[in-house]
Order: structure tokens, then sequence, then C-alpha cells
């Protein structure tokens, strides 16, 4: 794998992590538990990345597989309270107090990972500046604008009043990415 590929999955797969250790005043407490199958296309100053994804949340932190269309592990994601680990499919591994902080240092920016973790349900990032927060017919969030991220939701058409996205469109500046989550299993449903 070249560094540019290895770069993309590290990339994407950082996009999907949610939860890392903060400090004192730090980001939103953990949504919900979820499990996510799904595609991502993550994009930056004419770059873009794709790949199938599963994503895990609970309340102990986040598992994040990062996968090529056959099923290959690209990069996997380990963030709890003892920090952030990305271990690459060459096996090489690179670790962070935070996701946020494994990102900046690995890529050179910041990103918003863990407000993804509310906003993939389709709520604003509690305790965080929100700017906007548009609702559709059905009540469900349409539009958020949050930290300076731009997201749009789209829900499934055959189920009526469905609570939880389909597909996000996140943005902010050049960068932009587009979530399609094809099954959600959520560990609270009966």
């Amino acid at each position: 794998m070249n560094l540019a590929r290895g770069l993309a999955a590290c990339a994407v797969a950082m996009l999907l992590s949610g939860c890392a250790a903060f400090g004192p005043g730090g980001l939103p407490p953990a949504a919900g538990p979820f499990d996510i199958l799904g595609r991502v296309l993550a994009s930056n100053d004419g770059r873009a990345f794709s790949s199938n994804f599963r994503w895990r949340h609970d309340t102990d932190g986040d598992e994040i597989w990062l996968m090529s269309p056959v099923g290959q592990t690209l990069a996997y994601i380990l963030a709890d309270a003892g920090g952030a680990t990305l271990t690459a499919a060459d096996q090489q591994e690179y670790r962070a107090l935070s996701v946020e902080n494994l990102t900046r240092r690995v890529l050179g920016w910041p990103l918003p990972l863990a407000r993804l973790q509310h906003w993939i349900n389709g709520e604003a990032a509690p305790d965080q500046a929100t700017a906007t927060v548009a609702r559709d017919a059905q009540g469900r969030v349409a539009a958020l604008e949050q930290d300076g991220w731009s997201i749009r939701y789209t829900y499934p058409e055959s189920v009526a009043g469905a609570p939880l996205p389909r597909r996000l469109d996140m943005a902010q500046g050049t960068q932009q990415i587009r979530m399609i989550i094809d099954d959600w299993r959520r560990s609270d449903a009966p």
C-alpha cells in the first residue's frame, strides 16, 4: 500500500471516530450505543477517499473498521478513555490522547469527531454552540449548522417518519464528508 493510500485510509477511519478522552470542560457526553454499517466518501482540497465502514459505538468508546469493497480491513480505530489508536492495513500503529490530536498529527488538520456520534443520530452535540437547526415536516433534523460545520440529512423514503438518517452530507471549508448508512443496529432498541 503506498503512502497516499495509507493516509487516505487513516483519514476516512478518523472521520468516522466519534469518541475519545477529554479533559475538564471537554466535549459532549457520548451518544447512545449503536452499530452502523455503511459507506463513506471524504474529500479535502481536491483529494477524495471512499470506503465501506463499520462503526460500533457504546459507553466504553468506539471501534471503526474501514474496509475495501471485498471486506478487507484497511484501517481499524479504537478510541476509549485511554486515548486513540489507529492500526493501518500494514499494521503500523498511530496513538494519541484523543482522536482529534491523532487526526491533527497524522493528517495535519483537526476534525470534529466527538460531535459526529451525535450528528449521526440527527442531533446537535450538547454543550456546543448551535447556530441553526432546521426540521422537516415530520420533525426530524433536516439541516444542522454547528461549530462551522454544515450537516444535511436524508431519511429513508420507504419508512414514514424514520427517526434515523440514511445519509449525512457534512461540509466545512474544503472538507466534505458523505456518509450513507446501510444498516443501523441500536443497542437500546427492544
